[in-house]
């Protein structure tokens, strides 16, 4: 490993310093939300569609909604981008519309990453030429948990050449990492080989997303910063469904992180129907517009 990734490794914050950390993001939750706060939620959500029974028609009709957003909610802006499985990119490029919306796309064996690294990497860049924007792969959990970090920091690099200037995210999977210091060094690993984001978990797993995991990898970010001024993004997903969930998510990035961090092009949340819920909580009726 790096000289960087053996210095900052060290700094994994402690139980007392994540449950201090949180306790400060608790106190500033409270209802009603503020809706200029809902709509900035709604900015950075990749609104995703990762179900087995997905085909192209659900994915043409997931892709109008976005394109006729804008003109059903004119003072509310649209989400960050639209997240796929990779054989349907080339259905939300050719559909896709609006400019402001990006394209993002699974990848390299997802969600498992079991699979030959060949076969990873040219996955990556067929869904690049397919037209994504960003690509979400999974860090491969089984060498890192066989402490084969050499490896795992590898792959990720190698993912990263792949997609060239699109952005990477890497999913630590955390509910799947057995402590606090396993996430920080998987996230460590992580940005150190590449990644433009590091993210939470797939959603496939039993435990996803938790604000203890946000909270220190967004505390391995802010040590990757201060060491190397390089900025890289987070991405909450899994389970998060509730305007309360996003609101937390959102004042730990802010917490943690500061202001700089909270637009799409540093924070996302990955979900599916937690697009409805906030629009429901900004105009105060039920919406199921998505």
């Amino acid at each position: 490993m790096t000289k960087l990734y053996q210095k900052l490794i060290k700094l994994c914050p402690s139980e007392n310093e994540i449950r201090k950390g949180l306790k400060k993001v608790d106190a500033l939750i409270s209802e009603p939300y503020d809706k200029h706060l809902l709509m900035n939620i709604l900015n950075v959500i990749d609104l995703t569609s990762l179900n087995t029974t997905d085909n192209k028609s659900q994915i043409i009709h997931l892709t109008g909604k976005v394109n006729s957003f804008s003109g059903r909610f004119s003072n509310i802006p649209n989400v960050a981008a639209i997240c796929v499985y990779p054989n349907f990119v080339p259905v939300v490029k050719e559909k896709l519309t609006v400019k402001n919306v990006k394209i993002a796309s699974v990848a390299a064996g997802f969600p498992a990453s079991q699979t030959f690294r060949s076969l990873k990497v040219t996955e990556c860049k067929m869904v690049v030429e397919a037209g994504a924007d960003e690509i979400d792969v999974v860090l491969p959990v089984g060498p890192f948990l066989g402490n084969d970090f050499a490896i795992v920091a590898d792959e990720i690099r190698e993912l990263k050449e792949a997609v060239g200037d699109k952005v990477l995210k890497v999913i630590v999977e955390s509910g799947l990492l057995s402590d606090y210091e396993q996430i920080f060094k998987a996230s460590m690993i992580a940005m150190d080989a590449g990644a433009d984001f590091i993210k939470t978990s797939t959603g496939k797993t039993s435990v996803s997303a938790t604000p203890e995991a946000a909270f220190v990898m967004c505390k391995a970010i802010l040590d990757f910063y201060a060491e190397t001024g390089i900025k890289v993004g987070f991405k909450a997903a899994g389970g998060i469904a509730t305007t309360t969930d996003a609101v937390t998510y959102y004042n730990i990035v802010g917490t943690c992180l500061g202001q700089e961090w909270l637009s799409k092009k540093l924070f996302r949340i990955g979900a599916s129907r937690l697009a409805n819920n906030i629009l429901t909580d900004i105009s105060g009726t039920k919406n199921d517009y998505f």
